[in-house]
């Protein structure tokens, strides 16, 4: 029986662990964390991320964990819109709806999709060698070592020691998930440099977030405050604020991988999702690339006779396709939430104005209607 550790507990490296579990291999997923634990608050899973979970047989896991949206749009910071789309009509275009999922949902579900022995937590890596030996843990040698330890990437610092690493985007965000009674749709609003978006979860929760040029590393003594301060500019967004305990509030500078790799492979190394092409979050892919990253690697393993071969495979599907939406995404930022100058947004808001449904619904097929390899079970 083929061995593959991987490393890294998120969404990313327990999908990879449950595909290959599932095609007959033996994993071993290790975690630095003391616990297997998601941090963050929600996640978009547009259609091509839904498509790759159910290459991995997790379709019936995810199903009712999220919640379809069925209409939203772009807005000013006055609240106008600039863009409403319907929802449905863009699910059938698609082939899927978009969900919105809390992620602490869906990393439990995967984590219930392994067997209890996979299963390491608390283990802190230094150096990795190719066979996966890790001390204290008495494992078979490694066919395959996977590397979906996020953006600060151990394995990626080992086994590309001249990559530069990630670089700060010059935005920080501020994220959490609260309650809300009343209907709300998904939408994003714009203002001067700002974004703040909403997708609403299951059972009345709502996902939050905001966004917005800040120094690297900085805090405020009051990160609620200081949110509801440059972000509470139209309803619903001070309620959804004010519906947020304090406590809840999480805040992450925004970084990427600036430079791309040159591959995602290294002898039996393979990189996946954020340690290999971490990107801006502006096109709400990089969980959604993650996944496609995971659906591809198995379908290899499940093809090809050898592990090179598999992920010669893996390297040449998916590094153009997950470097050119990272590039979108960055693009997309710059020359929209990010724009400052008046004559240049008020070009941006006209635009975006006069563009049919169906452009939009066009664009966004480019992105999600990507279809996965087909995995063969033995």
């Amino acid at each position: 029986m083929p061995h593959a550790v991987v490393v890294g507990g998120g969404i990313g490296g327990l999908s990879t662990a449950v595909g290959l579990h599932r095609i007959g291999w033996r994993v071993t997923v290790l975690e630095q964390a003391s616990a297997f634990a998601e941090i963050g608050a929600g996640i978009t899973l547009w259609p091509n991320a839904l498509r790759a979970l159910e290459a991995l047989g997790l379709h019936a896991q995810v199903r009712d964990l999220g919640a379809p949206q069925r209409s939203g749009g772009m807005r000013t910071g006055t609240g106008r819109w600039l863009l409403h789309m319907d929802g449905e009509s863009l699910a059938r275009r698609l082939g899927r709806p978009m969900l919105g999922v809390h992620r602490a949902s869906l990393h439990t579900a995967l984590l219930e999709a392994l067997p209890p022995d996979a299963l390491h937590a608390g283990v802190r890596i230094g150096e990795l060698t190719e066979d996966g030996t890790v001390p204290g843990l008495d494992l078979p040698p490694a066919d395959l070592v996977v590397g979906a330890d996020g953006i600060n990437s151990r394995i990626r610092a080992q086994y590309w020691p001249d990559h530069p690493g990630p670089s700060y985007s010059g935005i920080t965000s501020w994220r959490a998930i609260c309650r809300r009674d009343e209907h709300t749709e998904i939408a994003t609003s714009w203002c001067m440099g700002r974004e703040f978006g909403i997708v609403p979860l299951v059972d009345g929760r709502i996902y939050w977030y905001g966004a917005m040029p800040a120094p690297e590393g900085a805090r405020d003594a009051d990160e609620h405050a200081f949110v509801r301060e440059h972000f509470a500019w139209h309803s619903p967004i001070p309620e959804l604020i004010d519906a947020t305990p304090a406590a809840d509030v999480l805040r992450h500078d925004i970084r990427y991988l600036r430079t791309p790799l040159g591959s995602y492979v290294h002898g039996n190394v393979a990189l996946l999702g954020d340690a290999a092409h971490a990107m801006t979050p502006h096109l709400g892919q990089g969980g959604c690339q993650a996944l496609e990253d995971a659906a591809v690697l198995v379908a290899a393993c499940a093809r090809f006779g050898t592990v090179t071969e598999a992920l010669r495979h893996y390297d040449a599907e998916r590094r153009p396709r997950s470097q050119q939406i990272a590039r979108a995404s960055y693009w997309s930022g710059r020359l929209g939430p990010q724009l400052v100058n008046p004559f240049a947004v008020a070009l941006r808001n006209a635009g975006m104005r006069l563009i049919p449904q169906r452009a939009v619904a066009r664009n966004l097929t480019r992105v999600c209607s990507w279809t996965p390899p087909r995995i063969t079970l033995p």
